[in-house]
């Protein structure tokens, strides 16, 4: 299958999905190596015998939706999110449970893949936060549509190459174990819950403190979606809550009751209605 057919076929496709193909230009050709080998293994020779497969069997759009998850993910990437998260806005949000009385600090990690960026937030928590809010505690959900990438997860082991931008010293604090794969210590996993969750069509509960939807909704979803996807997350941040996104990505047009974070390009607040 040529990267042609490939394009072709993906731009076919994405809208059946609720996808858009101009999220997947950067990253296209791992998805059409995914997709070719697909075809190997139902014995099919181009893109045209695959559609007419996609056609004829419903159960088929679900294996194509799963070939076209991407995922790129490490700890604290994007560093200056995580920099104006723990030095800011965080700091700020838990003055303000601390003087509701409030303890708990509620996190939403959309799209967690295996788990990188829900691990930052609570090594961030415990190791940066917790210290100047002793009364404080997490509850940190992290959803994705991909149990495999869920197990990895849960077992919480990771190359060191995923751990290059997390500060060196929350690495040799939360990371003791040696090897190539070191193992996320147990009292970083603590208030974590890891749900296999479609964001196209399922959502926990909230409210939230803090909801990171990065390289995700606002990439790889159509308009339609992003925008209803939007609603419902807004819907489940707290007013004055924090709502993250990717750094190449934009919010869809409309009032959704949100304001940028000072000059950041991708970190926005509720406001008070």
């Amino acid at each position: 299958m040529t990267d042609a057919e490939c394009v072709e076929l993906m731009q076919w496709a994405a809208p059946r999905l609720r996808l858009r193909w101009e999220g997947f230009r950067r990253v296209r050709g791992q998805v059409c190596k995914r997709i070719g080998r697909r075809l190997r293994s139902l014995g099919l020779p181009d893109a045209a015998a695959y559609r007419a497969r996609l056609e004829a069997e419903l159960a088929e759009w679900e294996v194509l939706d799963a070939l076209c998850r991407v995922t790129i993910s490490r700890f604290y990437r994007d560093t200056w999110v995580f920099d104006l998260l723990g030095h800011g806005l965080l700091p700020a949000r838990l003055g303000t449970l601390r003087e509701r009385g409030e303890t708990t600090l509620r996190v939403w990690s959309a799209g967690c893949a295996s788990g990188e960026e829900a691990y930052t937030l609570s090594v961030m928590f415990w190791l940066g936060l917790q210290p100047y809010f002793p009364s404080a505690r997490l509850e940190l959900v992290a959803t994705d549509a991909d149990a495999a990438l869920l197990e990895r997860a849960r077992r919480g082991c990771y190359p060191r190459g995923c751990l290059r931008e997390l500060p060196a010293e929350w690495v040799a604090r939360a990371f003791p174990s040696g090897g190539d794969a070191p193992c996320l210590a147990q009292e970083y996993r603590r208030g974590i819950d890891f749900l296999e969750q479609d964001l196209r069509s399922e959502m926990p509960d909230g409210p939230f403190d803090l909801v990171l939807c990065r390289n995700v909704a606002f990439t790889y979803f159509a308009p339609p979606l992003q925008r209803e996807v939007l609603s419902r997350l807004v819907a489940r941040l707290v007013p004055g809550g924090v709502l993250v996104i990717g750094g190449r990505e934009s919010l869809p047009e409309g009032d959704f009751g949100l304001k940028r974070a000072g000059d950041s390009r991708s970190v926005f607040l509720r406001t008070v209605r």
